[in-house]
């Protein structure tokens, strides 16, 4: 019987990954720093933090074969600063990666993001897995997929025997999602930058936890972006929302952040605007040729699920 070490266990979703796993003739250990409300006969759950040797000392004592590393600040809170964010994510995987070496697990599968490519205006227009990794420092969570990859890559030259499946999510959207992108979409206006689409891949929740079984129970290694098929821009949001779209040239908005931020009037500042300007749009077709699999709901598609399970349409 195989034995899966998840990360992230509370999270939205690892919540969602032990229910689907809890169906197979595996057993399951979770790990958090949050507690989780999940009960099934072949799992169980080890409360734990990422910047200690805790984590480290639960895969020594389970032995995996397998750890699927969820883990990951994606809105930090208020109060968090950007070395404790660090501290979790990255040192966090690097004392992951060292007890695997140690115990002999065979396969890691880690969730990065298409924010490791980073918000470039020479980005290519569809962003393929030998594209560079160049996540920028200014937005800790791009940066740290990018410090997180490199360090990955490290560990594949160094130590072959240990497999990697390495996910590189986009937005994901499903029925109770809540972060940072969906709280553009709760906006009075929807504000867009003139001169600028602001292109989404998206991803449908169910489509990223078939993924991950996949990964989880199947020989499968190697870098996969993991989108729906097409884009959805802005203000074809805004429009299928009805919310009314309102572009501001980019400068515009770069001086007013630039001011509010240090009165603490927004949590943003003017790099923020890059966020828009140069959205990372992720080629699939690695995804579906060579993992083999077709993600049910394009990107449009996961949008109009998720708007219509919040009552936006």
């Amino acid at each position: 019987m195989k034995k899966i070490l998840i990360t992230g266990a509370a999270g939205y979703i690892g919540s969602q990954l032990i229910t689907q796993l809890s169906k197979e003739d595996v057993t399951i250990i979770g790990t958090d720093i949050m507690d989780t409300k999940v009960s099934f006969d072949n799992y169980s759950f080890v409360k734990a933090d990422l910047r200690t040797d805790d984590v480290k000392a639960l895969i020594h004592k389970e032995r995996p074969d397998v750890i699927v590393h969820l883990a990951a600040i994606v809105s930090p809170g208020k109060n968090m600063t950007r070395d404790f964010i660090y501290d979790v994510e990255v040192n966090g995987t690097k004392k992951i990666l060292e007890a695997c070496i140690e115990t002999a697990v065979n396969k890691i599968i880690v969730t990065s993001s298409g924010a490791a490519y980073g918000y470039y205006p020479d980005n290519a227009e569809w962003l393929k897995e030998d594209d560079p990794i160049r996540g920028n420092q200014e937005f800790p969570y791009a940066w740290h997929k990018r410090v997180i990859e490199e360090m990955l890559a490290e560990y594949r030259s160094t130590h072959p025997e240990l497999k990697q499946t390495i996910l590189r999510v986009s937005t994901i959207l499903g029925d109770h999602t809540k972060n940072d992108i969906t709280n553009l979409f709760e906006k009075k206006n929807m504000l867009g930058l003139k001169g600028y689409d602001t292109p989404f891949v998206i991803i449908w929740d169910k489509d990223l936890l078939n993924i991950l079984v996949k990964a989880t129970l199947e020989d499968i290694s190697g870098i996969y972006n993991v989108a729906g098929d097409g884009v959805i821009t802005l203000k074809e949001i805004a429009e299928i929302i009805g919310k009314k779209y309102v572009e501001i040239p980019p400068g515009i908005i770069k001086l007013a952040l630039t001011i509010a931020k240090p009165l603490k009037l927004s949590r943003y500042g003017p790099e923020q605007v890059k966020f828009l300007q140069y959205r990372p749009v992720l080629d699939n077709q690695k995804l579906k040729n060579e993992l083999g699999y077709l993600p049910q709901k394009t990107s449009k598609e996961a949008f109009l699920y998720y708007a219509e399970k919040n009552s936006l349409i």
